[in-house]
């Protein structure tokens, strides 16, 4: 019987844990619209720095143990303003393409919502 009470208790916690977690990346990514729709749009001055991929893989499987895999690739280019700082924005792929470490240009953006870049 105390088996069943303690299995309770930990499926009850592990279940307010996950629900936890859950409202709060809804609550964090909320808050980061909500800052970003706020914010000032600008424009200015920038160059390219760098840019980088971030792939991540998953793995699906069947109720018959066949599986595929799958993988998506998250692209973010960091700009340099005049003032010296860094900003890095996601960037879609087609952007990412076009953009060449070096250019010179135009960047918009407001808070950290990337607008887009036009080349001088």
């Amino acid at each position: 019987m105390m088996f069943f009470e303690l299995f309770d208790i930990i499926f009850l916690l592990v279940f307010i844990l996950i629900i936890g977690v859950f409202l709060f990346v809804i609550i964090k990514g909320i808050t980061t619209w909500n800052q970003n729709n706020h914010s000032p749009r600008l424009t200015v001055p920038a160059t390219v720095v760098t840019k980088r991929g971030d792939v991540s893989h998953h793995n699906h499987s069947d109720v018959n143990g066949m599986g595929t895999s799958t993988s998506s690739t998250t692209y973010y280019v960091t700009f340099q303003v005049e003032s010296g700082d860094r900003m890095e924005f996601h960037v879609s792929g087609s952007e990412y393409g076009m953009l060449v470490e070096g250019d010179q240009g135009k960047l918009s953006f407001q808070g950290t919502r990337y607008l887009g870049f036009e080349r001088l």
